[in-house]
């Protein structure tokens, strides 16, 4: 029988202690048990280190980093991905859940299809965990529908490593995931979506992802000093990307 791939999930950790417990128990209760969790603890404060220390201590396959410094969520999973051993990469923010079975599911979806890369729909939840709304992929995309639509949820992809050993997470506060995506879609065509509810987004009051003048600095950030786009093609992406947002 072949043995079945490791999983490494890499979770940022910044001031989400109300959530974390919650979080981290729909990853204990996966029916997929091969995997590794590593958390990066990207607080200055260090008043909650101890608590996921005591927390996860009788765990041998959870690590815990701690930087010495706030980082942000993309350089903090790229020190995630520096640090892991497995074949594929799941991504966890440290407020989402995941459904019993996502990891078990969609790896077989991506053995069976031949993947590099899948995500999938998702949930929206809010802090009591009340769905609020459920947002559905499109199959199949491309690299010119990315470009003002991001179908992509963070804690929705499983990845193999192998893709991402020259390409990472940007240090943009807001949209770091997006533009990962974006790049790897330029290299690689072994990408799909799963249309299937496998997790749960938490939608919260004061998160950067909750910040419309960050997400829109970031936004033209991303057209302009990441693909190199000039001020007005970078003004005209970031405005469909904008629109297509708030109609999703």
């Amino acid at each position: 029988m072949k043995k079945k791939p490791k999983i490494s999930i890499i979770i940022p950790f910044f001031k989400k202690r109300k959530f974390f417990k919650e979080t981290i128990n729909s990853i204990l209760n996966q029916s997929f048990k091969n995997y590794e969790i590593i958390i990066i603890y990207d607080d200055e404060n260090k008043s909650d280190l101890n608590y996921i220390r005591n927390y996860i201590q009788n765990y041998k396959n959870i690590k815990i980093f701690a930087n010495k410094k706030n980082l942000g969520v993309g350089l903090s999973r790229n020190i995630g991905i520096k640090k892991s051993k497995g074949e594929y990469l799941a991504f966890c923010d440290s407020d989402d859940v995941w459904k019993k079975n996502k990891l078990t599911e969609q790896l077989k979806f991506m053995i069976k299809n031949n993947l590099d890369f899948s995500f999938t729909s998702y949930n929206i939840i809010d802090e009591e965990g009340k769905i609020i709304k459920s947002r559905r992929i499109k199959k199949k995309i491309n690299y010119k529908i990315l470009l003002t639509h991001c179908y992509i949820g963070l804690s929705t992809v499983l990845i193999k490593k192998r893709i991402v050993n020259n390409v990472k997470f940007s240090d943009m506060k807001t949209k770091e995931d997006y533009l990962l995506w974006l790049n790897l879609y330029k290299k690689n065509n072994k990408i799909k979506g799963f249309d299937k509810i496998l997790s749960s987004w938490r939608k919260t009051r004061n998160s950067l992802s909750s910040s419309i003048s960050q997400k829109l600095l970031d936004g033209f950030r991303l057209y302009n000093r990441e693909l190199k786009y000039n001020f007005f093609k970078s003004f005209f992406y970031l405005i469909r990307l904008s629109f297509n947002s708030l109609i999703k």
